[in-house]
């Protein structure tokens, strides 16, 4: 990475409903390489056409997908940034209307939903494999896999999401062991040069700080990924109960040993000023999300000016069309996030 800025994976909703890279996203990443950032995440992209959860979502599922995928690595490159395709797939949360089919870690009586079966995991653990080998043959630099906010992995570390009786659930190490193997799969089929990114949240879900940095611990002793990036709603949030009490959830992780691995944490990073607070911390980099939606070209913006920061919220849709932000894109950010638009 040429600088210590990375773009989080930010929903945008503008993918074709087949799930094909659109004009709308090869403009998109095109515009924040040339912002200045140094790693450049996709959305996150579907590695079962059944495990989606937003409209618009890009998908990485099919070879049909690798044209629209090619377009945007090429347009990341010329950008002069590195790029990851961001593994997703929703578990539990795939939503029907969009053609997802909810695919619980446990059975779910009140929703009427029955537990994957042990085949079923490892089919979708290939299918985590399989999608970093799109990512690769279209050109990308490395992927990002999802294991946060509730989705597939995240479901999987749960205790209170993942009741299962097979060798992926119970203990610790069995509820970790479908994010290890896709971790290991990926390393093995793609190579050493090919870089592995890594997101977890901490909080809801029934997600335990504790269980979560045993096994941050653990991929860093591994040293199969490349990158963490902790998914915080706020980079400065305190841990509020346990034997962690008190301390900021970054530095519970930023105490680690890390060897070679790089960590990185998002959340309500909008100024030089905050950036390097969460550097003094202990992260290596950070992920910026709204303040890249607000401002396309934010690290180019802090370089010129270190006292930049990002507009204040609720902004106009005028602002957010110079941005370059598609009329989908700016209809999520209107729809999804009170407070974004005014």
């Amino acid at each position: 990475m040429k600088n210590r800025f990375m773009l989080a994976p930010l929903t945008n909703q503008q993918s074709a409903p087949d799930g094909a890279a659109t004009d709308y996203d090869v403009d998109w990443v095109r515009r924040i390489a040339l912002g200045g950032y140094a790693l450049v995440q996709t959305c996150a992209a579907t590695v079962q056409g059944t495990g989606r959860a937003f409209k618009g979502q890009l998908g990485i599922h099919s070879d049909e997908q690798l044209d629209g995928l090619r377009r945007m690595a090429d347009a990341i490159r010329e950008g002069g940034a590195l790029s990851a395709v961001q593994l997703h797939h929703a578990g539990h949360r795939a939503r029907p209307e969009l053609g997802g089919v909810p695919a619980p870690a446990s059975d779910d009586p009140h929703a009427g939903l029955t537990a994957m079966t042990t085949e079923q995991v490892e089919r979708l653990r290939d299918d985590f494999i399989r999608a970093a080998q799109r990512a690769q043959l279209a050109g990308f630099d490395g992927v990002a896999v999802h294991g946060a906010f509730g989705f597939v992995i995240s479901e999987f570390l749960s205790p209170l999401l993942n009741r299962r009786r097979d060798r992926y659930g119970s203990s610790i190490e069995n509820r970790a062991r479908l994010l290890f193997e896709v971790i290991d799969g990926i390393r093995r089929t793609c190579g050493p040069q090919f870089q592995i990114g890594l997101r977890l949240s901490v909080e809801r879900y029934g997600l335990r700080i504790e269980e979560l940095r045993d096994i941050t611990a653990e991929a860093f002793r591994q040293a199969q990924i490349d990158y963490l990036d902790l998914a915080l709603w706020n980079s400065a949030q305190l841990v509020m109960d346990g034997p962690l009490a008190g301390r900021t959830m970054l530095s519970v992780f930023a105490d680690l040993p890390r060897g070679n691995v790089r960590l990185g944490v998002a959340g309500k990073i909008r100024s030089a000023q905050r950036a390097n607070e969460v550097i003094e911390e202990g992260a290596d980099f950070v992920l910026i999300g709204r303040a890249a939606i607000l401002n396309a070209d934010f690290p180019q913006r802090i370089f010129t000016c270190p006292e930049y920061h990002a507009p204040e919220l609720p902004i106009d849709v005028a602002h957010l069309q110079r941005e370059g932000l598609s009329p989908p894109f700016i209809n999520y950010m209107r729809t999804s996030w009170d407070g974004f638009v005014a």
